[in-house]
Parts: structure tokens; sequence; C-alpha cells
């Protein structure tokens, strides 16, 4: 590989390096227990919420750098209306969702509409949401916890797939998703690389897609290996990977993310252009809401319970996840894949330094060390690119 090729494979592929690089410090200094099958299942368990709320702030900063303050607090008052109707009132759990979900979208159109149609700014928005909404949590709970969640409701959240070939010891099942998972992401590699020659698109050379395909195929199958060492597959990865699938394509391959892209890049050649970017920063924030809503259930099925204090810092392990997994402090780029990795790498943070048995508090200056590091790395970036 010539030098050229590999300073734009390290480029490209900092965060993914550097999210293997750290694994494997903390596997080293945990002696091992890091990389142990429960701890990898906690670190899906632990971080769900993350990878949602992540997904969703993507949106909002590709519109310009903006952030949503206010997801933390709308997490723990969609989840404290939840635990009501499910605990206090006895409502069906599927009735519930809805009444959740449905909050969650009104909360962000109420956000959507003063940010994209009246301007007030989004900083001063969301943390007016911020504050009302943990305000109208306390209320909802009356300052006291509910608990516990109904057993069929936690059953969506907490269970886990059966081994359909009962596996003693190892969930095949478990294994054979992670190959098949594998196998799919190579297909789709290589037919797109085939479909960008056959019209004539410039493409990286094979050798980076094969190293690429080589990687990530085995820490897929090595990561469903843990888990099938453990209970296997659980119910919140399938809800976290229909996610960011479905996410990943709309910002991808819709119109309404190449209008995102375009407005984070240069908002004033958008409006020129004919895009509707009231629309789309409308669009950007409704979502917000709804995937706080998703957290919320989430959220009150792992603790099972809806508390006062559900959500405190959530929007910034979200918005840390972003900056770190790429996302430009300026909008206009960024990536749902990169999001992922970004959210991962600050689990890993979070579970090595537990293991090791690091202060809460020097965690949380290790967290904002590195949100800042990638935040100087994106500014001084783009400098020199200028």
């Amino acid at each position: 590989m010539k030098s050229g090729n590999i300073g734009t494979f390290l480029k490209k592929y900092t965060m993914v390096i550097v999210l293997v690089v750290v694994t494997l410090f903390f596997t080293w200094k945990t002696g091992g227990r890091m990389l142990l099958p429960q701890n990898v299942n906690n670190l899906i368990s632990q971080n769900a919420y993350v990878f949602i709320l992540a997904t969703g702030m993507l949106l909002c900063i590709l519109t310009g750098g903006n952030i949503d303050l206010s997801v933390g607090s709308v997490v723990c008052f969609v989840g404290a209306i939840g635990a009501t109707c499910m605990v206090n009132k006895g409502m069906n759990i599927f009735v519930t969702i809805l009444i959740m979900l449905a909050t969650g979208l009104a909360i962000g159109i109420w956000q959507g509409f003063w940010i994209a149609y009246r301007r007030i700014p989004p900083f001063i928005v969301t943390l007016a949401g911020m504050l009302m909404f943990r305000g109208l949590s306390n209320i909802v709970l009356d300052g006291f916890t509910i608990a516990p969640m109904p057993d069929n409701y936690l059953a969506l959240f907490n269970q886990y797939i059966i081994d359909f070939f009962h596996g003693d010891g190892l969930n095949i099942t478990c294994l054979l998703f992670g190959i098949i998972v594998a196998a799919i992401f190579v297909i789709v590699t290589f037919r797109g690389r085939a479909a960008k020659v056959k019209k004539g698109y410039a493409v990286t050379p094979v050798r980076n897609d094969i190293i690429k395909c080589v990687v990530i195929s085995a820490v897929v199958i090595l990561f469903t290996w843990k888990l099938a060492m453990y209970k296997g597959i659980p119910n919140i990865l399938l809800w976290v990977v229909v996610i960011v699938l479905i996410y990943g394509y709309l910002t991808s391959k819709t119109t309404v993310g190449r209008h995102l892209y375009a407005i984070g890049g240069n908002e004033k050649a958008a409006q020129l252009s004919g895009i509707n970017t009231n629309k789309v920063y409308f669009i950007a924030y409704a979502n917000m809401g709804l995937l706080a809503a998703v957290a919320a259930m989430v959220v009150i099925a792992r603790l099972n319970s809806a508390n006062p204090t559900a959500g405190d810092g959530y929007e910034m392990d979200a918005i840390g996840s972003c900056f770190i997994g790429g996302a430009s402090a300026y909008g206009g780029s960024g990536t749902i894949q990169g999001v992922i990795i970004g959210a991962t790498l600050m689990g890993v943070i979070n579970l090595g330094m537990s293991i090791m048995g690091v202060d809460a508090n020097w965690q949380k200056v290790v967290k904002g060390a590195v949100l800042l590091a990638a935040v100087i790395f994106d500014v001084e970036s783009k400098k020199r690119a200028k």
C-alpha cells in the first residue's frame, strides 16, 4: 500500500483504530476481564440509550452543529408517564408504548416549531426544554420512584433471543447470526464497489476494501461469539440494530438525508437551491423527540423503574458520541456508523474504568478530555484543508 493510500486509510478509519487500541488497552489493564462475555453484554445493555439518542442527535448536528440539550429530561419525563400508565393506572403495555411515543413526538414537534419556523436558537429552546421537562418529571412522579415495571414489558427489552439449535454452553443461533451479518457486509461492500466501477466512479484500492471487510467481519464474529458464550443476542440489541439501519439508510439514501448535509454545509446555498430549510430543521428536532421516547422505553426497562433523576447527563453522552464519532462541530459532516463507533468508544471507556475501579469523577475528566480532543481534531483538520 502506497504512503498516500495509507494516509487516506488511516484518516478514514481513525476512530475505528482508536476504538481497537482503547479496547486492547483496557483488556490488558483489567487482566482480560474487559472482554468477558458478561461484560460484553453489559456494554450493550448499559449503552443502548446512548446509541439511540446519538443517532437522533446526529441529525440535529448535521444542520449546522446544533444540539438538543433537552433529551435527558425528555427521557425522564416520557419514562415517568409510561411508568405511571403501566404501574399506577394498570394500562396495557402496547397502549402505553404508543402514548410514550406520541408524547416524545409531541415534544419534538413543539421544540421543532420554535426552532424551525420561529427561528429561536436551538440552544435556547432545548435548554428551556431541559428545565421544563425535568420539572414536569418531578411533578408526574411527585418526587418518588415508580417500580417495578410489568414482566411482559420488561421481556420486550431485557430478554434474549432463544437458541433454536440448543447449543450446550454456546448459543449457536447467536454465532450464526454474526457469521451471516459478516457475510452480508462483505457482499454489500463488493456489490457497491462493482456498481461504482460500472458507472465509472472513482473507487479506493481493492486492498482497502479487503482489509476493511476482514477487520469488520472479524470484529462482528468475535462480538457475537462473546455474546454466544453468555446468553446470546439480547432483545435490546435488535432494537438498536433496527434503529441504526433505518437512520443509516435515511441519512445516506434519501432526499431528507441529503438536505440535512446540504444545510449543514451552507444553509443559504441550500435555500437558493430550493430546499425547504425550515422543514428540514423541523424534521430533525421532531425526530429527536421521538427517539428520546424510544430511549425512555429502554431506560425504564433496564432500571425496572422510573425515578426523578433518570436521564441525568444523557444529552452529554449523545452529543459526545456524535463528535467523537466524527460529526463536525460545524455541521454537514458525520455518519451513523461513526456515531455508533463513538458511542461504543464512550461505552468501552466507561466500562473499562469501572472495572478498574477508577473514581467516577476521574471518569468524567477522561470523557471530557476525549470529547475535547475529538473536536480539536475536527477543527484543526478543517483548518489544514483550507
